[in-house]
């Protein structure tokens, strides 16, 4: 299922004191079982993208097409439910939405909400809390006896347990140590590999974005400046850097050894590449 937009504009509270505009003409494509990232500072509407990407918000003018619905400022609100099932978000600190007594009936909660009948949500329950980390004994436990970490992977099980075709991620990571990141990063990766599900993922992290997206869009002030594949858009550094945006560590410390003499035909944006760069130059930096 790919999901487009189509000249999309979008005003908070429009003719009102607080009117104020975020998006402004997103032209964007998330092809079905890609994984792409949206990077860009606070307030330049990575967030409301999100929300557009199954239809908690609405185009303020231009359209989103979601499969094979076309979302339009007049998109009556009845009937949306199946987006918000094929397109499961995960907020920043999730863990927060945690709600229920034990963690089996917090993952089943959503597949119960459309439909599922019991024994099999909690089917549901038992199999993606297995695929985010934590064994079967965690399904009688409390959330709220858990570690962060922990609680942040019950709650990503939940929105999995919906099965979605598409798994939006929004700052997954924040608060987490390197360890915790690593591996949350890792269930990301390997159910866009093994269940060839769509991810969009918003970041600040850009060895994230190197290690896992194939497409990258860079948004400043709800406008869509610059997209294209990592190898592309990471090797203008210096734009990057007039954007105040980082770069991936590899590609960083690539550009060091450049002022040292060492020319690259591309910079590496990893630390397999990196490493592989200079192996085949003997190991030798100059």
């Amino acid at each position: 299922m790919d999901i487009d937009f189509e000249q999309v504009n979008f005003t908070y509270q429009p003719g009102s004191p607080f009117e104020q505009r975020v998006l402004y003409n997103i032209d964007m494509t998330v092809k079905e079982g890609t994984y792409n990232a949206l990077v860009g500072h606070t307030g330049s509407g990575k967030s409301t993208i999100l929300q557009h990407l199954n239809a908690l918000l609405k185009p303020t003018s231009g359209n989103v097409k979601i499969g094979e619905r076309t979302i339009t400022s007049e998109t009556n609100n009845k009937n949306l439910k199946p987006i918000r099932k094929k397109v499961g978000i995960v907020f920043q600190f999730p863990e927060s939405q945690l709600f229920e007594e034990t963690v089996g009936k917090d993952i089943a909660f959503g597949p119960k909400n459309f439909g599922v009948s019991e024994e099999n949500a909690l089917e549901l329950a038992k199999e993606y809390l297995t695929l985010v980390g934590l064994d079967e004994s965690y399904l009688e436990r409390s959330p709220f006896d858990l570690s962060g970490g922990q609680m942040r992977r019950v709650a990503i099980a939940g929105v999995l347990a919906m099965e979605p075709e598409v798994l939006v991620l929004d700052e997954p990571t924040a608060g987490l140590d390197p360890q915790g990141r690593r591996e949350m990063m890792a269930i990301f990766e390997k159910l866009h590999q093994t269940k060839h599900m769509t991810i969009v993922l918003v970041t600040h992290l850009m060895d994230d974005v190197a290690n896992h997206a194939d497409y990258v869009y860079v948004l400043e002030k709800g406008k869509l400046v610059k997209d294209g594949v990592p190898e592309e858009v990471f090797q203008d550094v210096q734009w990057l850097q007039e954007k105040q945006l980082g770069v991936p560590t590899a590609a960083a410390f690539a550009k060091r050894l450049e002022k040292k003499g060492m020319t690259f035909k591309k910079l590496p944006l990893t630390a397999n590449e990196l490493a592989d760069e200079l192996v085949a130059r003997g190991g030798n930096l100059l």
